[in-house]
């Protein structure tokens, strides 16, 4: 049975988690899309660090192995920061791979042009896993919300701070104490500046924003400000009016017009975000159809995040093989 292979860039936290999520759930991946699905290789900066954990033959540190072989036809990406991440995916569709994202900086910077390439060599771009951690909030947009205009988003997209802001709440710890305890359980990077500064949040929502609206607002007019200044006793002052503190980013379009903001804000208990806690993120819609829907789920870790690749790998194979099916059917009947 021919298998599916895929070219994997990067193996760190993400990287990780998307390959050992395919080896255990290889038996559902068979039943699911019919054939086996293999890394075949694995894009790598520095091998010797990564032979312990995977097989050195699979192991490389040039890219265009990945993109001259034939027998690989969707690519993941899993690296952190804008380059070599953007060049390494234009080449990859260029070369006809589909291609799978999880890089939320690099997506907010090129997601126009590489949705747009993919368009042109029509090829599949998955990117579900670069904005709602666990929550498959671009596929519920894409198939469920076909008809509802979507007014206003307003979401908690960012695991870390939120979790920083749950444990200085209820466990009175500061703000340096939470973050500290965050690295610990691997919640947080041991650069935590783009999560605690509202930069991770900023660019989940302009990802979300040109999904929505095809554009975005000018990032000079975005308001970011993030968690590092907030004291427990301004949390506990809150609580004891039964009000909480969440990191939000907001997005709507008012009169043809867009308006962003990524910032703490105090909300009351009749909130649709307010006891969302811990690492989760939630996102709100408010449409002028179905009305509020709000979406749930962990939002960060490797394993949320390998669920959102692992469904986009599905959901590209099942749109080929599809394709495939349907170009047969016409060379049958022509």
């Amino acid at each position: 049975m021919k298998k599916i292979q895929i070219g994997l860039f990067g193996f760190g936290t993400v990287g990780k988690g998307v390959f050992q999520t395919i080896q255990t759930h290889q038996e559902t991946l068979i039943k699911r899309l019919g054939k086996p699905v293999e890394i075949s290789k694995i894009v790598v900066e520095n091998m010797d660090k990564h032979e312990d954990s995977v097989n050195k033959e699979i192991l490389t540190t040039n890219f265009r192995e990945v993109l001259n072989d034939p027998e690989i036809d969707i690519v993941i990406e899993a690296i952190v920061g804008i380059e070599p991440a953007a060049t390494y995916l234009k080449k990859a569709l260029q070369a006809g791979k589909h291609v799978i994202t999880a890089n939320k900086e690099m997506f907010a910077h090129h997601g126009k042009e590489l949705k747009s390439l993919a368009e042109e060599a029509d090829l599949d771009i998955g990117y579900e896993a670069t904005t709602g951690g666990g929550i498959p909030i671009i596929q519920t947009i894409n198939q469920l919300l076909q008809v509802n205009k979507i007014r206003k988003v307003s979401a908690i997209l960012n695991g870390t701070s939120n979790y920083i802001l749950t444990e200085m709440r209820i466990n009175g710890l500061s703000f340096n104490e939470a973050l500290t305890q965050a690295q610990k359980l691997g919640f947080a990077e041991t650069d935590p500046t783009n999560d605690v500064n509202g930069w991770d949040s900023f660019y989940k929502l302009m990802i979300l924003s040109e999904l929505l609206f095809a554009k975005q607002p000018d990032w000079e007019t975005v308001k970011r400000v993030g968690i590092d200044k907030i004291t427990t006793t301004r949390i506990n002052k809150l609580q004891e009016k039964n009000k909480r503190m969440k990191l939000l980013a907001t997005l709507e379009l008012n009169d043809g017009k867009l308006h962003a903001y990524v910032e703490p804000v105090v909300l009351s208990e009749t909130h649709s975000l307010f006891a969302v806690e811990g690492v989760e993120n939630a996102i709100a819609l408010e449409t002028d159809l179905l009305g509020n829907l709000t979406l749930t789920g962990p939002g960060a870790g490797a394993l949320p995040t390998a669920s959102a690749i692992i469904e986009d790998l599905s959901i590209i194979f099942k749109n080929k093989w599809r394709s495939e099916l349907k170009s047969q059917a016409t060379v049958i009947g022509s």
